[in-house]
């Protein structure tokens, strides 16, 4: 019986185009654009800037197009900072299950590879969903979190066969790079806990950068450590502590997973999604916000092990802990009527009266939230004012989850909202035509031109 490297690259290799339904090309479309989207929105960021430096370092024999900048290095140094553009406002798209994550990151990975590759929309889009099909079936499989090891470990996996299907290599060849990726890139879960870091906006970025990197040494035709997953010292005894099955892929009779996947409408993690919307909805039934006496926040357990399992999410320190606090977010939300991208500004996160509030959030675990897990994230929030008076709403399905999802039009506008004042309107305009027949699209480079100042 083959092995799980070698059965996910026997997927890959068989992966086509013709295989995706019309209304999966139509989902990688739309995720494309929203994570394009998110790039160009985080591309002024400190940690964008820094990543763009270092990719400017490098000249390249094949270069790879670094999103916005006009710039270009080595394909793997472009996925990292095209990566790192992608995740730094926590607004790209989020899959939850056994364990959770943004198989959006990957497209870092499938928009470079393809680029060199001179290949096009129709390869871009198939990479994107095997991408995304690999991450969300082994998130099914297995939790990383408890053995301490952070999602993007599985992501580094689905960003390989991203890469290898856009760069066009064999069966062979995307089974070295499985074994080559996986060996070296093991990341630590700590990136998410306690004062988060600039480096939970970078992570998945490198995991997609070391892919990358991996896939091409296999095109070369270097070979990797197997059996990566259950050999004595493979995946299987080191990081899921057990073996595992995959459950069988997307094909023409098997739905695809990127059909599970959700858009955000809030700029932070995606556990708080729910918890924001039943914030806002609560907001609109109080007579006054200054009359707040006690926030109730009651959720599944896995969200508040994230957003609310240490001290630092109470009073946080910097944007990356603010944005997976969910008394941070809930007190926004409640205090301005919004959560947008200013309020995780120093402003903000030193505002007393903001704090205060933050102060009077009690976070609870709902068993009925735990049941439902993955299905929704089910999320009460209940509102008590100073004469005693409660106000309570509750949400499964957040706007943008695959239940309740976004319009195509709400997608775009999305897209324009964080693309305005970075690149020109008329190029807006035109990339975004180009985005909804990604298909048609001979050469993605031409896309990738547009998204520029």
């Amino acid at each position: 019986m083959p092995n799980i490297a070698e059965q996910l690259s026997s997927y890959a290799a068989g992966l086509h185009y013709d295989d995706l339904p019309p209304e999966v090309v139509h989902q990688a479309k739309r995720f494309i654009i929203d994570t394009l989207g998110c790039a160009i929105g985080g591309y002024d960021s400190e940690p964008a800037r820094i990543a763009i430096d270092m990719a400017s370092t490098v000249t390249s024999k094949q270069p790879a197009t670094v999103l916005v900048s006009n710039g270009s290095s080595s394909p793997d140094m472009a996925t990292f900072a095209n990566g790192v553009m992608i995740r730094f406002l926590d607004f790209n798209d989020g899959y939850t299950s056994k364990e959770s994550g943004h198989p959006s990151d990957s497209i870092a990975a499938t928009l470079s590879c393809t680029e060199v590759a001179n290949a096009g929309g129709r390869r871009l889009i198939t990479s994107t969903v095997l991408a995304y099909e690999v991450f969300c079936r082994i998130c099914d499989a297995v939790d990383v979190k408890p053995n301490g090891f952070d999602h993007v470990t599985i992501g580094c996996i689905a960003s390989i066969l991203g890469a290898s299907k856009a760069l066009g290599l064999s069966q062979e060849q995307t089974t070295q790079a499985i074994n080559l990726g996986i060996a070296p890139n093991l990341a630590l879960y700590q990136t998410r806990i306690g004062d988060v870091s600039m480096w939970k906006g970078c992570a998945y970025a490198n995991a997609s950068r070391n892919a990358v990197f991996a896939a091409m040494l296999a095109q070369r035709g270097l070979t990797g450590p197997s059996p990566i997953f259950e050999g004595a010292g493979g995946y299987f005894t080191a990081v899921s502590h057990g073996a595992f099955q995959l459950e069988p892929f997307g094909d023409k009779d098997q739905p695809f997973k990127i059909t599970e996947c959700s858009i955000k409408r809030f700029p932070l993690g995606q556990y708080s999604q729910t918890v924001v919307q039943a914030a806002l909805e609560v907001r609109e039934q109080l007579p006054e916000v200054s009359d707040i006496a006690e926030i109730n926040v009651s959720t599944l357990q896995t969200a508040v092990n994230i957003m609310a399992g240490d001290p630092e999410k109470w009073r946080p320190g910097n944007r990356e802990t603010a944005d997976h606090s969910m008394p941070y977010t809930a007190a926004v939300a409640l205090m301005y009527g919004e959560v947008g991208q200013q309020h995780f500004d120093d402003e903000y996160l030193q505002n007393p009266a903001l704090l205060g509030l933050v102060a009077k959030v009690k976070v609870s675990v709902s068993e009925e939230s735990n049941r439902r897990v993955p299905e929704a994230m089910l999320c009460n929030v209940e509102v008590v004012t100073k004469s005693g008076q409660r106000y309570s709403s509750e949400v499964a399905y957040h706007k943008g989850h695959y239940k309740n999802p976004l319009t195509d039009a709400e997608v775009e506008e999305k897209f324009r909202s964080l693309a305005n004042g970075v690149i020109p309107d008329a190029r807006t305009d035109g990339l975004l035509g180009r985005l909804w027949q990604l298909e048609e699209v001979a050469h993605v480079n031409e896309l990738i031109g547009r998204a520029r100042t």
